[in-house]
């Protein structure tokens, strides 16, 4: 692995799900690998909906110290903060790429972070946005 890799929401949360099955599996061994390389790379954005998909979206929904501890583990990754400047940056990346707001939020967050890599199923796989490239590590082949 290189230097960093911006994580989506959604593939959290698959890491979290243990009753996403083979996504689980996946998604798991992915964040795994990102802790042991210190490597890992999230935004304000994906933590605040990962605290709320934890607690309303999952199949078994936290409580919200346990979804307060999950947050509180990936501080301990590389976290870009959306500031006012990134909605600025996000709303010219909707445009230019016809993505929706938010994915232009975390398309902007794995530029500004220097990840040449954003994982995401939501994303097209292979798809590029300047200098950062989206892998879907749910696919087989990954």
């Amino acid at each position: 692995m290189s230097d960093k890799y911006f994580v989506d929401t959604n593939i959290l949360m698959y890491a979290h799900d243990s009753a996403a099955g083979e996504k689980h599996a996946r998604a798991k061994a992915l964040v795994e690998e990102l802790w042991e390389s210190r490597s890992g790379v999230v935004s304000t954005q994906v933590l605040q909906e990962l605290a709320v998909n934890l607690r309303r979206k999952a199949k078994k929904p936290l409580d919200a110290k346990g979804t307060r501890d999950i947050v509180s583990d990936y501080l301990a990754w590389q976290v870009v903060v959306n500031g006012g400047d990134s909605i600025l940056e996000a709303l010219d990346l909707e445009a230019r790429y016809q993505v929706s707001f938010w994915d232009a939020l975390v398309i902007q967050a794995a530029q500004v972070a220097g990840a040449e890599i954003l994982y995401s199923e939501d994303l097209s796989d292979g798809q590029r946005y300047g200098t950062v490239r989206v892998k879907n590590p749910l696919t087989r082949g990954e």
